[in-house]
Parts: structure tokens; C-alpha cells; sequence
């Protein structure tokens, strides 16, 4: 787990400043082609089994396409007990590590044939933003996201 280059908001402990619903608004840019998009929904972090479940729903518009969007994955304690968060996909596999008390953070998931880089920053006691740089062979996208707590 890295480092962010940004320093942010640091929380205590971050499944519970989490936890809760907050309003989601993310950008899209693929830069290959100069496409842009956006996503706006909503955003829950469910307490479940020690963790919590990451659920994301709203509506995606990216170049032809307008219509519902969704995904889900699990926050767990990272290993160690060392205060960091492993984000996983439902499948187990993880997506991510975070460490949120500094109030920010920065990781890397490989997806072969591309590398996908987060940063998260908790900006304010109820704003997050991060962001998602996806680059490699198949990808050149930049996803960025702020959460703000309803």
C-alpha cells in the first residue's frame, strides 16, 4: 500500500466514518478517443460480517449508451490489523488496499493487460474524491469520482 502524493481529511477509523449513503458523480474519459461520459448515483457502504459491502447503482452516459448502471464489492480490515482496508471484488479477488487514516491514500491493481492506479482523498468531514487512472494496451481512461454524504 502506498502512500498519496495528497494529504486529506484523516478519519480514525475509516469503516466508520464509511459507513453510510453518499451521492456519487463521476466523470469518464477514455483518452484514446476523447470520449467522455458520467455516472450519477448513489453510493452505500453497508455494515456486514466485520466489513462492509460497497454497493453502487445510477445512471452511466458514456458515447451512445444511457441507461442503469451498478456494481458491488467488500471493504475487510486489511491483513495486519495495521488500520488499511482491502477492497475486493465479490469474487474474492482484490481490487485494492487503502490505508484512509492519513486521509488519503493511493494503490495499483493489474487487470492484464492493464494497470489501474487509485487515489482516495477524504477532502472534508463529508466529501471524497478519487479517481481511477486505467492505462496500458487495451485502456487509456481516467475515471474520477467524489462522494458526498447525504
Amino acid at each position: 500500500m502506498e502512500a498519496a502524493a495528497t494529504r486529506g481529511t484523516g478519519v480514525e477509523d475509516p469503516m466508520a466514518f464509511l459507513a453510510g449513503t453518499w451521492s456519487t458523480e463521476r466523470t469518464l474519459l477514455d483518452r484514446a478517443v476523447g470520449t467522455t461520459g458520467t455516472f450519477s448515483g448513489t453510493t452505500l457502504f453497508t455494515p456486514d460480517r466485520g466489513g462492509l459491502r460497497w454497493d453502487e447503482e445510477g445512471t452511466v452516459r458514456w458515447a451512445s449508451f444511457q441507461g442503469p448502471a451498478s456494481r458491488s464489492y467488500r471493504i475487510d480490515a486489511g491483513d495486519g490489523g495495521d488500520g488499511g482496508l482491502t477492497v475486493t471484488f465479490p469474487d474474492g479477488r482484490v481490487l485494492c488496499r487503502l490505508d484512509l487514516r492519513p486521509g488519503a491514500a493511493r494503490d495499483e491493481h493489474h487487470c492484464a493487460p492493464d494497470t489501474y492506479r487509485v487515489d482516495f482523498v477524504i477532502t472534508s468531514p463529508v466529501t471524497i474524491e478519487y479517481s481511477w487512472d486505467v492505462t496500458g494496451p487495451a485502456k487509456d481512461h481516467l475515471l474520477r469520482t467524489v462522494l458526498t454524504r447525504t
